[in-house]
């Protein structure tokens, strides 16, 4: 892992990046910068998640596992930390981009400094524009959040209150000509007050991971390709869950087939379930 700071100038920035007109003039990294072949999409929304926020969060990057696809976040609480987890979870790239600068005594905040070492040790960046002592301030927030639109080809919101710091990313994400990508929630929720106001200003709403790779342009496996990706991180006991229920079974003729202590058993496909690789509905197992 290279976690060492380096000063990159515009001829190395990805050129989404460069095209925006308020572009920085140098960026401060840890780590490597993914693939610019790759669709880089940011993730943004409240630091209050709520338990439905982190549910959708965790859920619809799931669904981008073995895409070519890269989350970029803001390393704060909430859905920040949320998206980066998730990619963590299921292998793709991460890039954090914090409202300070990249010197370890200053990163902001300071309860994710873990969390981004860990992005650095799967292969990610951090990314910033500012010097690196610079601590995080009111000012510092809106103009990282120009950088992560504009590193992106899409940005979606998972959840932003009538006045939240999100909503800077949206309007950026519009001005720059990127698609603009929006969870629909609860009407009696005040997280989702923000976001329904984009949906009715023509943002694309998203309900399944589907909706965000048609926004990316990016063509959806079928089931055998997504398996085979999939393959070489599967223990034994995962692979021979998905070869029993390519004819999906009741939950209670896959534990009796599987031939495995019934808590051993549930755990595993709990394990299955969270790593989103199978799906229960009404009682029967099948591969997702």
């Amino acid at each position: 892992m290279d976690d060492s700071l380096k000063l990159i100038s515009p001829s190395d920035f990805p050129p989404l990046l460069r095209q925006i007109p308020d572009a920085p003039k140098q960026l401060y990294l840890r780590g490597k910068l993914p693939s610019t072949e790759l669709s880089w999409l940011s993730v943004v929304g409240s630091r209050a998640l709520t338990p439905y926020g982190i549910a959708v969060c965790k859920h619809l990057i799931e669904g981008l596992r073995g895409y070519p696809v890269v989350i970029v976040s803001g390393l704060a609480y909430g859905a920040d930390a949320a998206a980066h987890y998730a990619a963590l979870e299921v292998g793709l790239p991460a890039v954090a981009v914090p409202g300070s600068g990249l010197h370890w005594n200053t990163l902001y905040p300071r309860a994710n400094v873990g969390l981004a070492r860990e992005i650095l040790k799967a292969g990610g960046a951090l990314v910033s524009e500012f010097e690196p002592e610079t601590k995080a301030a009111d000012w510092t927030f809106p103009k990282r959040n120009r950088i992560m639109a504009g590193l992106s080809r899409a940005t979606l919101i998972v959840e932003a209150k009538e006045l939240s710091g999100s909503l800077i990313t949206a309007r950026l994400t519009v001005e720059y000509n990127r698609e603009l990508l929006v969870v629909p929630g609860s009407i009696f929720s005040e997280e989702s007050k923000g976001t329904h106001q984009f949906l009715r200003l023509g943002a694309t709403p998203v309900t399944s991971p589907e909706d965000i790779l048609v926004a990316l342009g990016i063509a959806k496996r079928d089931e055998s390709e997504t398996l085979t990706s999939l393959r070489e991180d599967l223990s034994d006991e995962e692979l021979r869950v998905i070869e029993i229920i390519k004819s999906p079974l009741s939950r209670d003729e896959l534990i009796q087939t599987l031939e495995l202590p019934i808590t051993e058993a549930n755990i595993l496909l709990s394990t299955m379930e969270i790593k989103g690789l199978i799906i229960e509905e009404l009682g029967v197992v099948r591969i997702r």
